[in-house]
């Protein structure tokens, strides 16, 4: 097969086989890729013509022999096959027949289709121009009625401005009058409109209002049902009629919204935006009145800080009040040190005048608010805010204060960065300008419903002072440079020669006089309040920084304080004289700044008392200690006439001591009722101690009661020295002042010589604490003391029963009793001392 393999092929092509053998080539078959080729061995290379002749007849012989085989072995299948296809022939042409009918039925069915379709598609067209002209007929009917009626409604608006009285009538007459003229003519010109906008709608198209709300449509139908009627000759001789009309309209709607906002008409307003609802532009409208009063106030605001116009105001009011010539200079951008002055009033009165424009255009935008709030249209029952908001992106209250804002932040700060005149002019002069704004909410707060006052602030008032920012910071710059020059000039001289009484009162004045200054704005005074917290903070840093804390300022050696001691007196004067006037702001201002600074005069007080506290707990320390040597004396065995010959050593010493402490420590600590207190507190606890002492002095005799009574006399003398306050005065403090302590102190001489049955009678010990009896009555007994029982110093117990209550020293008292009792035998004179306290514990107890 492989002989035949060449011949066999899907592509092969006799021709150029034919050629490439009369070539003497090798035929092989490469025009598509994938065809059968002839091996490189193939025998037919260069062969003769004859050769291949030769081969091609024995293979067709060939070919021939296997067909006959192939037929005579198959031949039974052939004529069967034969036989079947002559049947399939007599199929064939019933089929044939078959279709040929098919095919003349639809011939006659399309005949009966086409013919009524035709027709039918000639009568719609037909019907739809019948629909075409009826509709133009129609709305040309109804355009010529309106176009009447405009006639007569514009003849009605004619009349209505002409005068209809000869003769001039009374005020009032005319009054009335003339507001129904006006009414009628609104009316008119509500109606003229309403009528325009149907008429133009009717020369636009059928459908020219919806179309411009809803997306065109694709069906040539529609579009080609749209005719206008300005092609209609009947309609175009009034189309300029109605043109005149609108524009006359629109004109009378214009004027009416200026008189009603100018005036603040609301009716005459509600009419104007009535009729512009009617001619169906009462979004444009709106949106272009609040751009216009916009506008308006924006430029307004570029004229009152435009550097270069006021130079002009400055330099006109100069040569105006100048009857001398002036030699006329370039304008100049910054003020000179004599034109100054002229300079400030024109900057002042032009911000007057911006602001009351800005608050005449801010009521006229209220104004229109309401009567869209309020108006509506009596036929389709529309709001007409909700229909100007279709344009609008919100409310205009809310548009126009956003505008308002902007304007001044943008034109104030370029201003300010461009001129160092009005930048300080109104840094400094920024309580003017903001009296000039709340001048501008009081005004406009009639009309509107913005509120700034102490205890709220409408968010449009807010927005409106944030655009002053930049003016209030450097305000707040200014006040708090005064802060710190105050506090830097009262710390200047360091530790060396810190502040005193008289810095502690400027400080606060400095405070006081800033806070006053803006204490009419309810949120320019508390930012000055953060501003002087921060300010004091700052001072108590610094105050902590000087303090002196070393041995020194606390030692009472004598004779004289040291520099550690006056330097923290005076420290202490200059935060008590600042913490003093801080603390009476209370009285001037509102809750909302106290609050920020309550914290801060906090902080001063508890740094003065942290101040005050080592050197009052050094006093009372060194007081305590020179009591506590009474102890050492014998009062048993004393010399009966030592009580004649004067006080004890250790009272000399106390005496001495507190002189010491009145002339040089207390003066130096000048803080006016809060010294007074510490004198006094310094005395009763003087007069507690010394009252301790002598109740648990033991053992007690005659003699030592007498040098007793000696001391407290010499003790009265002492502290009545220490309780004057000038020390020119030959009289004496007034004891009395102390109160229960000195009470006490009197009735301690009567308590030493009663008689022990005396003891436990509270007629006899009236005034004197159970303590202070119980005390008595251990001395005079065996029973040992509290303290003696514990083994702690006398000292140690006086302090203790300080630092306790006195329930906790009566038990302390009666557990040591009771524990005698239990320890010792106690004889019949030991048990009439344990009896005798009892009795006073049981009184004491039924009293507390």
């Amino acid at each position: 097969m492989n002989d035949y393999a060449i011949f066999s092929g899907p592509e092969f092509d006799p021709n150029e086989y034919a050629n490439t053998i009369l070539a003497g080539e090798t035929y092989s078959d490469t025009r598509k890729p994938g065809a059968g080729r002839v091996p490189a061995a193939e025998p037919l290379a260069k062969e003769d013509i004859s050769v291949a002749i030769s081969k091609l007849t024995f293979g067709i012989d060939d070919v021939s022999k296997e067909i006959k085989n192939v037929v005579t072995v198959h031949h039974e299948d052939l004529l069967a096959q034969a036989a079947s296809a002559g049947d399939l022939s007599g199929s064939l042409t019933s089929v044939r027949a078959g279709l040929d009918d098919l095919d003349q039925s639809l011939d006659k069915l399309r005949g009966k289709i086409r013919a009524p379709y035709h027709t039918l598609q000639s009568n719609v067209a037909r019907l739809r121009k019948l629909q075409q002209a009826s509709d133009v007929l129609r709305r040309t009917s109804r355009f010529v009625v309106l176009a009447r009626r405009l006639q007569a409604q514009m003849e009605d608006m004619d009349t209505a401005d002409e005068p209809t009285t000869p003769m001039a009538p009374s005020p009032l007459i005319a009054a009335s009058l003339s507001q129904d003229g006006g009414n009628d003519k609104e009316r008119s010109i509500a109606k003229a409109a309403l009528s325009i906008a149907e008429l133009v709608a009717l020369l636009d198209g059928p459908d020219a209002v919806d179309t411009q709300k809803k997306a065109p449509s694709d069906d040539p139908d529609n579009a080609a049902g749209a005719i206008p009627l300005r092609s209609v000759n009947a309609v175009a001789a009034h189309v300029s009629f109605v043109e005149d009309a609108r524009a006359k309209v629109t004109a009378e709607m214009q004027m009416m919204v200026i008189s009603g906002l100018s005036t603040l008409n609301q009716s005459l307003l509600a009419s104007s935006l009535q009729t512009a609802y009617n001619l169906r532009v009462l979004p444009e409208l709106v949106q272009n009145l609040i751009a216009d009063l916009s506008q308006t106030v924006e430029d307004r605001i570029r004229s009152a800080f435009d550097i270069s116009k006021l130079s002009k105001d400055a330099l006109s009011k100069d040569a105006a009040g100048s009857a001398m010539p002036m030699y006329k200079s370039r304008v100049r951008t910054e003020p000179t040190n004599m034109t100054a002055p002229q300079w400030t009033a024109a900057l002042w009165s032009r911000l007057e005048g911006m602001v009351e424009e800005m608050a005449d255009a801010c009521i006229k935008v209220y104004t229109l608010e309401k009567v869209l709030i309020m108006k509506r249209d009596m036929a389709t029952q529309v709001v007409f805010l909700d229909e100007a908001m279709k344009l609008l992106e919100n409310k205009p209250s809310a548009m126009f204060w956003a505008f308002l804002g902007r304007s001044l932040d943008k034109h104030s700060r370029d201003s300010a960065k461009g001129s160092a005149f009005l930048q300080q002019t109104l840094s400094a002069g920024y309580p003017r300008l903001l009296r000039l704004f709340h001048e501008f909410f009081a005004k406009i707060a009639v009309h509107t419903d913005t509120v700034y006052i102490h205890t709220h602030q409408s968010p449009e008032t807010i927005v409106v002072l944030r655009s002053l920012a930049n003016f209030e910071a450097l305000y707040l710059a200014r006040s708090s440079n005064k802060f710190n020059e105050a506090i830097g000039q009262a710390f200047s001289g360091g530790s060396r020669a810190p502040p005193g009484s008289s810095e502690g009162a400027n400080v606060a004045r400095t405070v006081s006089n800033e806070l006053d200054s803006a204490r009419f704005d309810p949120l320019l005074v508390k930012s000055v309040a953060k501003s002087a917290m921060t300010s004091l903070d700052m001072m108590l840093s610094r105050a902590d920084g000087i303090t002196a804390r070393d041995r020194a300022a606390v030692v009472l050696v004598g004779p004289t304080a040291t520099s550690q001691q006056i330097s923290n007196g005076q420290l202490a004067s200059f935060l008590y004289q600042c913490w003093l006037r801080l603390n009476q702001l209370g009285e001037e201002h509102s809750e909302g700044v106290m609050s920020i600074l309550k914290p801060c005069i906090q902080n001063v007080h508890e740094t003065y008392k942290r101040l005050m506290e080592p050197m009052e707990t050094a006093v009372r320390r060194e007081l305590g200690a020179i009591i506590a040597k009474l102890h050492r004396i014998d009062l048993k065995n004393a010399d009966p006439m030592a009580g004649m010959a004067g006080a004890s050593v250790y009272m000399k010493e106390l005496a001495e001591k507190l002189s010491f402490i009145k002339a040089e420590i207390l003066t130096k600590y000048n803080m006016g009722d809060a010294g007074r207190l510490w004198v006094l507190d310094i005395v009763k606890f003087v007069i507690r101690t010394f009252v301790l002492h002598v109740s648990i002095a033991k053992p007690l005799g005659e003699s030592g009661k007498l040098q007793l009574t000696s001391d407290m006399t010499e003790l009265e003398f002492a502290l009545s020295a220490f309780l004057v306050e000038n020390p020119q005065s030959k009289r004496g403090g007034n004891l009395d002042s102390v109160g229960e302590e000195y009470r006490v102190l009197r009735a301690m001489r009567h308590l030493l010589f009663l008689e022990n049955s005396q003891l436990a009678s509270q007629q006899h010990t009236l005034g004197v604490p159970p303590l202070i009896v119980l005390h008595h009555i251990l001395v005079r007994s065996p029973i040992p003391l509290p303290h003696s029982l514990h083994g702690w110093q006398e000292a140690e117990y006086v302090r203790w029963v300080d630092e306790h209550s006195e329930v906790e020293a009566w038990t302390l008292v009666e557990s040591g009793v009771s524990h005698w009792e239990k320890v010792e035998n106690a004889d019949e004179a030991a048990g009439e001392y344990v009896q005798l306290a009892q009795r006073v514990l049981l009184d004491a107890q039924k009293s507390s």
